[in-house]
């Protein structure tokens, strides 16, 4: 295991993350609906950064709508299949890690690549290196297997300590060290930092993978590798790395916890519009939801969603734009809806924002942003 040490910063970022995961575990819940589509959203934004970070050209609209089984046109079938291999390899971890036999071995993380690189051939996956890397040079390809080994082993035996971030961290930036695949090492080594989170007790999505605040801050995250060197060093200090990876954890928590507040009050307001305003069933809330954040929604899209048929799918729909809440572009099996102006200041209105929507005649992303400041906000003064 590459050298480390437990710095003070280290320390208080730990301690502001163990506040932040005991406050969010007694918050209160909403309905399994709401649940699943915040799993799916994060499900969504983490995968469409992990993949960005190796140069997958996919938004991660795009994403919502691979998983969903709704490819866009725009994405070709090999970009889809790194996308639908990425969440392959995540739901892997999550069986693994809820086996109460689970150990750690080497073939972990050899599964895990397998299904990153699709079960490519061409790709080896899920098969060790045979050659050197031309820009970091990582350890010789033959002691890859012990050193693989060696990881398992020390995983194992470091259940309890160090804490489980720092783990998660340890695992991370050792994965890459080794680098023990000729591509996919990056993503594998994120979803076996994930794993240990996992199995260390932090089920809650939202503390469970930095994907997402990795892509939003790439250089940030390539930075913190700058203490491997140019080669393998089983002497180099870590240190760096474990700090920005725990620091990361701990700003990821803090903006996805309030985030978790503010969505969960917004799901609450479009339920009541879609019960009790239009007379709609519940499940149209899905819709919505998709619309206020200015996400295409075509009648497919929707009924993975909501586990409808196709016909209830489109009537459901057609009553949302009968209502001006939802307005559709295209026609025919190409029709898809958008969210309105008048979607907006419904939630507005239904909620009692001081967000002025007036002078809109589109929804764009800075109004939502507004909105969903002003609902975060409101979060924050209950929580003062």
């Amino acid at each position: 295991m590459l050298p480390y040490f437990l710095t003070p910063g280290i320390e208080a970022d730990l301690a502001r993350f163990d506040h932040l995961a005991r406050r969010f575990d007694v918050l209160a819940t909403l309905p399994r609906t709401w649940s699943g589509h915040v799993r799916r959203d994060l499900e969504a934004q983490a995968i469409g950064a992990s993949v960005a970070l190796e140069g997958v050209p996919v938004t991660v609209d795009d994403v919502r709508r691979i998983l969903a089984g709704d490819r866009p046109a725009s994405v070709s079938q090999g970009d889809a299949s790194l996308v639908e291999g990425y969440r392959d390899a995540m739901r892997l971890v999550l069986r693994r890690a809820d086996d109460p036999n689970y150990a750690w071995t080497a073939e972990i993380f050899r599964s895990i690549h397998e299904r990153v690189m699709v079960q490519s051939w061409a790709s080896r996956a899920g098969l060790l290196r045979e050659r050197q890397n031309r820009l970091y040079f990582p350890p010789p390809t033959e002691e890859v297997p012990h050193l693989l080994d060696d990881l398992a082993a020390w995983l194992t035996q470091a259940s309890s300590y160090p804490p489980v971030l720092v783990r998660a961290a340890l695992a991370h930036v050792m994965t890459a060290a080794i680098h023990p695949f000729a591509d996919g090492n990056g993503r594998t080594a994120r979803i076996v930092a994930s794993l240990v989170m996992y199995r260390g007790g932090l089920r809650h999505p939202q503390f469970t993978s930095l994907e997402e605040w990795w892509g939003q801050h790439s250089d940030e995250y390539y930075e913190a590798f700058a203490c491997l060197g140019p080669q393998w060093d089983e002497s180099a200090d870590v240190t760096p790395f474990v700090a920005a990876h725990v620091s990361a954890q701990k700003r990821q928590a803090e903006a996805l916890s309030l985030r978790h507040g503010a969505e969960q009050l917004l799901w609450t307001v479009l339920e009541d519009i879609a019960i009790h305003d239009l007379g709609a069933k519940p499940r149209v809330v899905n819709a919505l939801w998709e619309a206020f954040f200015g996400r295409e929604v075509t009648n497919r899209y929707y009924r993975g969603l909501a586990d409808v048929p196709q016909v209830t799918a489109s009537q459901d729909l057609k009553q949302l734009q009968t209502s001006g809440l939802l307005a559709p572009e295209g026609g025919g099996r190409s029709r898809a809806y958008r969210g309105t102006v008048a979607l907006i200041r419904r939630v507005v209105e239904a909620a009692g924002l001081q967000v002025d929507v007036r002078g809109a005649a589109v929804p764009d992303e800075d109004l939502r942003a507004e909105v969903v400041a002003a609902l975060a906000a409101r979060i924050q003064g209950a929580n003062c």
